[in-house]
């Protein structure tokens, strides 16, 4: 009887183990190295290719339809769900695992920090001559090829005959190439933007799932708020980064970081006016 309790007990330990070990100590992700020549995707051709294929086959999908006079939704059965259900997992996936590959990076990297330099800060500032290689990189890599997945919620849009707009496809392309620039030139604060966007994927792709079966759905714009508190949390983290990189020194990849702010901040004003003119809408429908 004891040694069952034993092994019972001694299970969830070694599960946690393996859990840790294929997460951070595989040494397929100690040993990743982000390289042109030999990482898939990697290449500046292949991901302004990408980005052309995607705008093209949307604005040819939505033009076909609009040219047949289609009106009503393409049937598309439980496809959409699935593809939320499978985004949620990957999210959840991405987001323990470089959680955990974070916490092993700070402990096997810190012996060499300058003083006071805190964990909070070498999230934010990767210190100058940062190379794209070992454990976070690996799971910003495999962030970077789900962005590929979820383009095809622009096509499940287009389909089920909703407007094909400006936004969609311009959110979507800069984003698979944010996620291109913090690779390509070991971005700093690319940790909190992933873990902060993979945990909102989690709940919003969660959600998605949830009415996509068919339970009920929220009686507010639940996608919408997630999106601007997981922003406005960004926003604050890039102010952080900023003084960081006056007051310690320089933190790595600084050029790609002003792409992303200004990008991030143009999202983040579109979001706004979005919610605005359905916030608007919405009392002046109450008021009729």
């Amino acid at each position: 009887m004891m040694m069952m309790m034993m092994m019972m007990i001694q299970r969830p330990s070694m599960l946690l183990e393996k859990g840790v070990y294929w997460a951070s100590e595989h040494p397929a992700i100690v040993g990743f190295r982000w390289s042109h020549s030999a990482t898939w995707a990697s290449t500046w051709s292949f991901l302004i290719t990408s980005i052309s294929l995607y705008i093209a086959s949307a604005l040819v999908l939505h033009l076909t339809l609009t040219l047949f006079r289609r009106r009503r939704p393409v049937p598309l059965g439980p496809i959409p769900a699935i593809h939320s259900l499978a985004m949620a997992l990957l999210s959840a996936l991405i987001f323990l695992g470089l959680l955990l590959s974070s916490a092993a990076e700070i402990r096997d990297t810190r012996w060499f920090w300058r003083r006071r330099t805190t964990p909070l800060q070498w999230l934010l500032c990767f210190p100058l001559g940062t190379r794209p290689t070992g454990r976070v990189f690996f799971w910003s890599y495999l962030f970077y090829l789900s962005r590929f997945l979820h383009l095809l919620r622009t096509f499940f849009a287009i389909l089920r005959r909703r407007d094909l707009t400006f936004f969609r496809l311009f959110n979507q392309s800069i984003l698979l190439c944010m996620s291109f620039l913090w690779l390509e030139f070991s971005q700093s604060f690319q940790v909190v933007a992933i873990l902060c966007t993979t945990f909102l994927y989690c709940v919003v792709y969660g959600y998605r799932f949830w009415i996509g079966i068919g339970l009920r759905s929220a009686c507010f714009a639940f996608v919408v708020n997630c999106q601007i508190v997981v922003l406005g949390c960004n926003l604050v983290c890039h102010i952080g980064v900023l003084l960081l990189h006056f007051n310690k020194g320089g933190c790595n990849g600084i050029g790609a970081w002003v792409f992303n702010s200004v990008f991030n901040a143009a999202i983040l004003l579109f979001i706004l006016d979005f919610y605005v003119k359905v916030h608007f809408k919405k009392r002046d429908l109450k008021e009729i």
